[in-house]
């Protein structure tokens, strides 16, 4: 192990360098392995924030890389927040986690590891008169990002300056990460993405960006207005909590700077670790964030609620009643009239273009979209807001190719001639509270669209397959009259899509769980059997009497829509995982058919060279199932190793002692 270094030493905020700050080769240790190069350590908040400012202080967390356990005693414990707002080492705990149970002793991980885990920078992106937008600042000042992804985090921070978003907005962006970054904390943060639900699983390829940018008149400026975003960069799609983050420190941030900045960065790096299914308490900057992040094994509609409690420290407590969620219904309710073809076009991954005034309105309408197919994860490619300086423009703009299966935000009016050839565009007007009952708007034709001041509505030739359903429409109407708040039309909208998508999905499930062997195929001394090929046709039949209709009362050419999402990207990606989740339970099937033969009793049946064969084979399914992670009992993993140290323990004595060293082969 490397020496910790003094957790006290201060590193101030270092303005971002032109050039791009590539990753270096890892040292190597004696063996020849990679390590780690340590980074450093965070910095002490600033002098003038108080202790309780800063929501507790105290020694650092220590996390397992088991989640779900935490060790207790010392520095190395999570905590509930407690009286006195001292850190979890010291009696106070300003950050933890509920739900923690005893764990065997584990290795801390590194400084910064804590932040990482939720962030991978801040940075604050400004407005220079000769070089235009730039970087400024990139906090903590070790963090890696290439001149391609500076570029891309520039031009996404600000709205186009048609947008005219005088004051403070926020939104958010997504971008490709540049190719061949090595990825810290794997395999803890990999163990945590397991468990989350599909749609919320990181994809290592991109990075979101979560911005707040203020733009004001000053005339002590020779542009006649600040300009300046602060932008959080994080591999995790928490829209609510990373606009609930900023919403707290961005307008503090900006009357205070680079101080008030390390001090945010310091609390981050005391968040206990993003475990799905515990109740997170995060310090920032005198509040602390209650919440709960979901899990896989959630029922599907159901968010389980997190109750604020009076802190006994006088410290603020803020419940999150989500980590991920936007508004539904306020970003449909300029089409809510459509939902229903809308929800079609998403899950058959058709190309989208939504067309709006401003950066907040299309970032929180295309994330809209996506989630409307929950439980199903949407698969392609989405940006919330999409610049014609976004190093994918020329590739999703070309005529000289069908549009890709993407999803795009755009404000520019340049998009509304560059995407014409796009088959399915969305205009949005200005996102208000609904108070009047939003009227009949039809389906136009694309030709109509000629610029982005185009009338609010849906420009496609698309027919929708199923026929519309009319009573979703009523329920939303009768609402707004009712002037029901936009939270309970949201959840009536949520429902309704998840119901439409699990009627959907059912039948797929079905079939495809027929896709397995039965269990009496499995045979200890054979491979584990392979999956039955997916046939479109055999499941087509499966429709006549286990179809959709026996959830969903919405008639029209389901047969049609199957057949065009079995070509799909969604499609894809979803049987990709099932088919996955179906060889490791086929795997774990068969290591619990090995556990109960008679091994030992076999071995001595068999020669020598079969014997040590056997055990080699056995080590490496332990192997395999702990890389894995199979869904195996843990008491079925101890009983297989019993098996294996007692076939050694009947070979020679020279056998056994080349075995019990050796791993696997």
């Amino acid at each position: 192990l490397c020496f910790l270094p003094h957790l006290s030493a201060r590193f101030p905020l270092q303005p971002s360098s032109g050039g791009a700050e590539e990753p270096t080769a890892p040292p190597r240790g004696h063996d020849g392995c990679a390590r780690r190069r340590r980074p450093p350590p965070p910095p002490r908040p600033p002098r003038g924030l108080s202790h309780s400012r800063r929501g507790g202080g105290g020694s650092r967390l220590g996390w397992c890389r088991r989640p779900r356990h935490v060790t207790r005693g010392g520095a190395m414990a999570l905590r509930e927040p407690g009286p006195g707002g001292g850190g979890a080492g010291d009696g106070g705990g300003g950050a933890g986690a509920e739900g923690g149970q005893d764990a065997e002793p584990c290795l801390a991980l590194l400084p910064w590891d804590r932040f990482s885990a939720w962030l991978h920078c801040v940075c604050v992106v400004g407005f220079d008169l000769e070089l235009g937008q730039a970087v400024e600042v990139i906090y903590p000042p070790h963090s890696k990002l290439t001149d391609k992804e500076k570029t891309s985090i520039c031009y996404l921070s600000f709205p186009d300056s048609n947008s005219g978003c005088l004051g403070d907005t926020q939104f958010c962006f997504r971008f490709r990460r540049s190719p061949g970054r090595k990825v810290s904390l794997c395999c803890f943060l990999d163990q945590l993405d397991r468990d989350l639900p599909v749609y919320l699983k990181k994809d290592p390829a991109y990075y979101y960006g979560y911005v707040y940018f203020r733009q004001v008149r000053d005339k002590s400026l020779k542009r006649g207005y600040f300009q300046k975003s602060l932008v959080l960069i994080s591999k995790l799609p928490y829209v609510h909590l990373f606009r609930t983050v900023l919403k707290q420190i961005a307008p503090e941030y900006f009357e205070k700077s680079e101080a008030f900045l390390e001090a945010v960065c310091s609390d981050v790096d005391r968040w206990p670790p993003p475990i799905p299914g515990e109740i997170l308490h995060l310090p920032i900057m005198g509040i602390i964030m209650k919440l709960r992040i979901p899990t896989y094994r959630d029922k599907p509609g159901t968010t389980q609620i997190v109750q604020n409690m009076h802190q006994a420290n006088a410290q603020i407590s803020m419940a999150l009643p989500t980590v991920h969620e936007v508004d539904l219904f306020r970003c449909f309710c300029p089409v809510f009239f459509h939902i229903q073809m809308l929800w079609e076009l998403v899950l058959l991954g058709e190309p989208l273009v939504v067309m709006a005034p401003s950066p907040s309105e299309s970032s929180e309408t295309v994330l809209a979209l996506v989630s409307c197919i929950s439980p199903l994860k949407y698969c392609s490619d989405f940006r919330p807001y999409f610049t014609i300086h976004d190093s994918e423009f020329k590739e999703y703009t070309t005529r000289t190719q069908a549009p890709p299966s993407v999803i795009l935000g755009v404000t520019n009016p340049f998009f509304a001639k560059t995407l014409q050839h796009w088959p399915h565009i969305i205009r949005i007007g200005d996102i208000k509270l609904p108070g009047d009952v939003p009227k009949q708007v039809k389906v136009k034709k694309l030709k109509n669209l000629k610029t982005l001041d185009s009338k609010p509505g849906v420009y496609t030739s698309y027919k929708p397959y199923l026929n519309k359903d009319e009573e979703i429409v009523k329920q939303l109407q009768k609402g707004v009259q009712q002037k029901r708040p936009t939270e309970a039309q949201s959840v009536i909208l949520r429902r309704y899509f998840l119901e439409l998508t699990e009627s959907f999905i059912i039948p797929l499930e079905r079939y495809v769980a027929s896709l397995m062997p039965l269990q009496k195929c499995i045979s200890p001394w054979k491979s584990p059997p392979q999956l039955r090929h997916f046939s479109q046709d055999e499941f087509m039949k499966t429709l006549e009497k286990a179809g959709p209709q026996l959830t969903s009362g919405l008639k029209g050419d389901w047969i049609g829509l199957y057949r065009h999402f079995l070509k799909s990207p969604n499609f894809d990606g979803w049987f990709r995982s099932r088919q996955k989740e179906m060889t490791q339970k086929l795997e774990a099937l068969h290591l619990e058919a090995l556990c109960n033969e008679n091994l030992v009793f076999w071995s001595q049946k068999h020669t020598e060279v079969e014997a040590v064969d056997l055990v080699l084979k056995l080590k490496n399914k332990l192997l395999q199932a702990d890389r894995e992670h199979l869904p195996v009992k843990t008491d079925t993993l101890k009983k297989l190793q019993a098996h294996i140290h007692d076939i050694i323990l009947a070979l020679p004595d020279d056998l056994q002692d080349i075995l019990l060293k050796t791993g696997t082969t």
